[in-house]
């Protein structure tokens, strides 16, 4: 995956912990329309590996 597009996937959780779910999502979304084919399995690997970071839950 790209550096840019983990950058905003990381602060997609950001926002949305920092309750600003709408700006958060809109954020996360546009990093995944603009990934390539090829980055998706790895965007949902990460989202899966990382959905606490968007609760705010810790491990």
């Amino acid at each position: 995956m790209r550096p840019s597009t983990r950058a905003a996937l990381e602060r997609s959780a950001e926002l949305t912990r920092n309750n600003r779910l709408v700006d958060g999502m809109k954020l996360g979304e546009a990093a995944i329309n603009q990934a390539t084919d090829d980055e998706h399995p790895e965007i949902r690997q990460w989202l899966s590996d990382h959905a606490d970071d968007f609760a705010g839950q810790e491990d």
